[in-house]
């Protein structure tokens, strides 16, 4: 994780108060937990989890270093402060939570193995992290066979379901789908280039665009690219784009590299004036690297923005900006990654044991209604259901929300984009 500058300086007493009130105006998210002694320590863990008396251990797992860091401490921050909340409550059936970080380094491989060292040598009860679909399939074979419980908080392409991952972000139906249709109907959109980072999800998310732009939209992909993270020259790119003039420029490219990527865009002429851009990957976290000035005008399809004006969310931002500072933002996947501690939780007390099989079977049916976005409630499928948002990139590196749908049931294997 980041540390913030500010970290090691004594948090003024008004600053302090404002977060303890943030706290109790986002408590109600779930019941006081009854004490420990109503839930015997051999009742509530048959399984050796990493449990006593008076705690419980989990893991967070995601890229505090390399390309991916620009996305994933939100992440991080938000699950801490989640806990954080948690712990002032009372914490888990009793029993204070205990976190033990690990860096996956935005390195897949290296979130393999640290997602055995949590299950298999610190026995944690579950993990919050992962962000790139990449990191994802590297660990769920590891979550599957120790029988651990990820939850999971990015947008991603779907086309998966597994008793041991909650995924709290949106699959492709919520995001990639309902974004295109909205961009097709309010612009005219017929022809698409799509742009991508060079991994599972943005191949995987553009071929499903692919399919809804020609088969259901009638529309026409005129480019397609893909480039390796952490890519900073675009400049061929941008040249292919001027030469195709297509009615939407649909990028999917991620980390440290969209900072370069609509830098170069604006410097090149390629403006929200003069074209239009819908990405799925760009949220407040990353437009903090980017500068608002570089890509206003532009549109994100997302579930969560932070300026969401509704009383869920004017308790929770003003709690992680007193925890991280005034200048902290939060963006979808920070916002996703908060709900996770609420809905394993939730899980444990409706389950009344740590066990992650009693987990699993519990959280389907388990609502959120003082979630930050809104009301989500768990699917069989263990995906959420969501709402889908459009929002335009401003100056100040805020979006304004210009659509919002009804709440859409998770489907993670939409018939004919598989």
């Amino acid at each position: 994780m980041i540390p913030h500058k500010n970290k090691s300086k004594k948090v003024p007493y008004f600053r302090r108060r404002k977060f303890l009130g943030a706290l109790l105006a986002v408590a109600s998210l779930a019941a006081l937990s009854s004490g420990a002694a109503d839930y015997p320590t051999d009742k509530v863990n048959t399984t050796g989890l990493a449990v006593t008396d008076d705690t419980v251990t989990v893991g967070q797992l995601h890229s505090a270093t390399g390309t991916m860091a620009i996305s994933e401490t939100g992440s991080i921050q938000a699950e801490q402060l989640a806990i954080e909340q948690i712990n002032a409550m009372g914490g888990v059936l009793g029993r204070k939570i205990k976190i033990i970080v690990e860096d996956g380094a935005s390195d897949w491989p290296t979130f393999a193995e640290k997602a055995k060292k949590l299950l298999v040598k610190d026995k944690v009860a579950s993990v919050f992290g992962c962000w790139t679909s990449a990191s994802r399939k590297a660990v769920l074979p590891v979550f599957e066979k120790e029988n651990g419980m990820l939850y999971y908080p990015t947008f991603y392409e779907g086309l998966e379901q597994s008793k041991n991952v909650i995924y709290t972000g949106q699959e492709a139906t919520q995001q990639i789908l309902a974004g295109l249709d909205w961009i097709a109907k309010e612009k005219g959109a017929k022809t698409f280039y799509l742009i991508g980072s060079d991994y599972i999800w943005p191949r995987t998310s553009a071929k499903i665009a692919r399919k809804h732009i020609e088969n259901v939209l009638k529309g026409t992909v005129v480019g397609e690219e893909f480039y390796a993270l952490g890519h900073t020259q675009f400049g061929s790119l941008i040249n292919k784009i001027k030469l195709k003039k297509p009615d939407v420029i649909y990028a999917i490219v991620v980390g440290g590299s969209n900072v370069s990527f609509y830098k170069q865009l604006k410097a090149a002429g390629i403006t929200s004036d003069k074209s239009v851009l819908l990405t799925i990957s760009v949220t407040e976290d990353e437009v903090l690297g980017i500068g608002g000035e570089n890509l206003a005008g532009f549109y994100s399809a997302m579930k969560y923005f932070q300026s969401l004006d509704n009383p869920n969310n004017k308790a929770f931002v003003p709690a992680f900006k007193a925890k991280y500072g005034a200048n902290s933002v939060i963006g979808d996947v920070t916002q996703a990654g908060y709900l996770g501690p609420w809905l394993w939780k939730a899980a444990v007390e409706k389950a009344g044991s740590f066990d992650v099989d009693k987990i699993a079977a519990a959280s389907p049916g388990i609502e959120l209604d003082k979630a930050p976005e809104g009301y989500v409630k768990v699917h069989e499928n263990h995906h959420l259901w969501s709402k889908t948002r459009i929002g335009q990139w401003q100056l100040d590196g805020q979006a304004k929300v210009l659509y919002e749908s009804g709440l859409i049931e998770p489907n993670p294997f939409p018939k004919g984009y598989q």
